[in-house]
């Protein structure tokens, strides 16, 4: 297995998170899910120092290899800052109380809150 990781500063670009969360929600998260040999993607972000980013876990090197269905550094404008591969040397899943992992977090919730309102 193997794991990258990526970090972009949206300061330096004309997009924010507000706009990455709706190009999760219309076009990426979709995307990603029909990639091969991806078991998982987490898209992070953290508004305090305005950074976006993600987190892969890939079946093998060879999977981590592919050309891949983002348009996120085109929307950024430039590469990420940060992006390393990682060999995995164990995984674990926790006990846990949300049984679906697929389309959770703040691009999601907002979508849901706003369309109960």
């Amino acid at each position: 297995m193997r794991a990258d990781i990526v970090w972009w500063d949206l300061s330096v670009s004309g997009q924010t998170i507000e706009s990455m969360r709706e190009y999760l929600r219309e076009e990426s998260v979709a995307a990603f899910s029909e990639v091969p040999g991806l078991r998982f993607k987490m898209w992070l972000s953290d508004p305090d120092t305005n950074r976006w980013g993600a987190v892969l876990l890939w079946e093998s090197e060879e999977a981590s290899q592919q050309a891949l269905p983002s348009r996120a550094l085109e929307l950024i404008g430039h590469p990420p800052q940060v992006a390393h591969g990682f060999d995995v040397e164990a995984t674990t899943e926790g006990r846990y109380e949300t049984q679906r992992l697929a389309l959770q977090g703040l691009a999601f919730v907002e979508t849901t809150q706003s369309n109960n309102g």
